[in-house]
């Protein structure tokens, strides 16, 4: 019997099987595809999800293939300066093309040992109380102890277990792709700006080599599943800009809507959900592939614990204690910046007083943070405000405090140098320096990089060892 099965090898996907492998468990990634993807879209990989990077000594590769740009215009594509200070050492966007960001984290999981196997789709599965018997396409059958399906927006998993997702179904449409044009860029940048006072939802954004990144709203809502043309984008450009700058040689050309669902339930016993089969909503902000990888990072390290047999009682329920609202969240704003990219004067009234708000620093900050995930903090029931909040890549003596998590454990540094984390080192990490950027005597971090505890008594941090990391040894 294998011990999880994931059923979709892209980003969420990719990254929960390399976490599971971290933590020496047997992992097997069924993909549909046949062969990885080959689009060029270039996404955008937010603060937060640097961060996770860093933490496992992945960032390096992605920085090389891909373009950083500042952190400014993230809400709404209302004009913004990156807020000062953010919190960050990566405080910038990082834009890569799609097929790079999934090569890059299949090859990490590969290189961990997870065995991808393409061409493979489930078609059935059911479960019992020892595991999951999941169905191929086909009629081959396989067992595992866990079944999480990363398979995306319409995915079979979720349907399968018979998990509502509710929500609203696109009411509006915009076209996009990747393409070059025919007339000079001065034409362009002079009639973009004015195009944009009534046709928010109209982006031109260039790229290398003399391509640009085009999305302009349709007149209504299609079949999705039809790709549009060239033609299509042609005529839908001149009809708002007055010409089609001469557009060719597309790259890739797509549609989406503003579809906005979320599952009832990430989990259903031994099956769970991660990524858009457990969320979907408009593109907005950009922040899509990287809820889903945060999703992974946060439920790895706890179906290892499950399956390595140290979770204490209740630690995979957490999953979708935290996630889900964090995804709720992400509905939320994605619907409001919708509605500030619609072109009516009350929708374009209130974009402009949103446009002058953002000018104050904590206005700015706020939605900057929203939007790149470093306001996230779950509820763990502390007072203190630090804990359940991302710890930042701090300084330590000679290094940096990520560099101390590329294994995927939890951490404890201590500044004392007065505590321990005798029964716990096989899932804790210990950092003794009292010279550490921090302003507090101790900090125990989950592997997923958010703070567990803050304190200085051995006592104190017991508890919390327990309630994450459960028993101690021996």
């Amino acid at each position: 019997m294998l011990d999880v099965i994931i059923a979709g090898c892209g980003p969420a996907g990719a990254v929960l099987a390399a976490e599971l492998r971290l933590h020496g468990v047997d992992v097997l990634v069924l993909e549909r595809e046949a062969e990885p993807t080959t689009q060029f879209r270039v996404l955008s990989l937010h603060v937060r999800t640097l961060e996770l990077l860093a933490m496992r000594g992945l960032l390096e590769r992605f920085r090389e293939r891909g373009r950083r740009r500042l952190v400014g215009d993230v809400f709404a594509g209302v004009p913004s300066s990156p807020p000062e200070n953010l919190d960050s050492l990566y405080a910038y966007i990082l834009g890569l093309r799609r097929q790079d960001i999934e090569h890059l984290l299949e090859e990490h999981a590969s290189r961990l040992g997870a065995r991808v196997r393409r061409g493979c789709e489930v078609t059935g599965f059911d479960q019992d109380e020892q595991g999951v018997s999941v169905e191929l396409a086909g009629g081959e059958r396989l067992r595992a102890r866990y079944l999480v399906g990363c398979d995306g927006a319409h995915s079979t998993v979720r349907r399968l277990l018979g998990v509502g997702f509710p929500g609203e179904p696109a009411r509006t449409e915009t076209l996009t792709g990747e393409m070059e044009i025919g007339v000079p860029p001065e034409e362009v940048y002079d009639k973009v700006p004015k195009i944009r006072e009534t046709t928010p939802r109209f982006g031109f954004r260039p790229l290398a080599e003399g391509i640009h990144t085009i999305s302009i709203p349709t007149a209504g809502v299609t079949d999705r599943a039809e790709p549009p043309t060239l033609e299509e984008f042609r005529q839908r450009l001149t009809e708002v800009a007055g010409t089609d700058f001469g557009v060719h040689s597309p790259r890739w050309l797509s549609r989406f809507g503003d579809a906005t669902r979320l599952a009832e339930h990430y989990r259903v016993g031994r099956v769970l959900l991660a990524g858009d089969a457990a969320h979907i909503h408009p593109p907005t902000g950009g922040q899509g592939l990287n809820v889903g990888v945060q999703d992974a990072f946060n439920l790895g390290w706890k179906l290892a614990a499950q399956i390595r047999g140290w979770a204490p009682e209740g630690l995979l329920d957490t999953y979708e204690a935290e996630r889900r609202p964090v995804a709720e969240d992400v509905l939320s704003n994605t619907r409001a910046q919708m509605e500030l990219t619609s072109p009516g004067a009350g929708p374009q009234a209130l974009r402009r007083l949103l446009a002058q708000l953002m000018e104050f620093d904590e206005v700015n900050r706020f939605l900057t943070e929203k939007i790149t995930a470093l306001s996230v903090r779950y509820d763990f029931g502390d007072r203190h405000d630090a804990v359940g909040r991302r710890v930042p890549d701090i300084e330590l003596d000679g290094d940096l405090l990520y560099d101390r998590m590329h294994q995927g454990r939890g951490l404890l540094l201590d500044r004392t140098g007065q505590l321990t984390v005798d029964g716990w080192s096989d899932r804790v990490e210990l950092v003794a320096d009292s010279r550490a950027a921090v302003e507090v005597p101790a900090v125990l971090v989950r592997p997923d990089g958010h703070i567990a505890w803050i304190g200085q008594d051995q006592q104190g941090l017991n508890e919390h060892l327990s309630r994450w990391f459960g028993r101690a040894a021996g």
